[in-house]
């Protein structure tokens, strides 16, 4: 199963026209996505806590972004996501996903590549 395939939770990009199928729709990026208007994204929720930390986003998008570097940005997010301010909201966000459907929304061109797989895999 590809990681925004996952039941229950998927993975678009914020960029993307809002579906009927969507459910709650959580945006997973720490800063504001370029060019989109907030009446746009349609948001239910932007939960902060649970996107990478300024410094580790910095770090990743100056590195070579192959599978060398995603391996050890998942590591490095996964031990932020252990911290207690995340891990609540993480939870929290677990608890949102058992209660009806819920899309992961990252501007991120890349999302099976970025944190919000991370996410998805932390949500399963």
């Amino acid at each position: 199963m590809s990681p925004t395939a996952h039941p229950g939770v998927r993975i678009r990009r914020v960029y993307d026209p809002p579906d009927p199928e969507d459910g709650a729709r959580v945006l997973v990026d720490r800063l504001w996505p370029r060019g989109l208007s907030k009446e746009a994204a349609e948001l239910d929720d932007w939960p902060k806590a649970v996107t990478p930390s300024t410094e580790l986003r910095r770090w990743y998008h100056a590195t070579d972004e192959g599978d060398a570097a995603y391996a050890e940005f998942r590591e490095r997010y996964l031990a932020e996501l252990a911290e207690p301010e995340p891990a609540a909201a993480l939870d929290a966000l677990r608890a949102r996903a058992a209660a009806g459907p819920v899309t992961l929304l990252t501007a991120s061109k890349h999302p099976d590549h970025s944190h919000a797989s991370v996410l998805l895999e932390r949500l399963r």
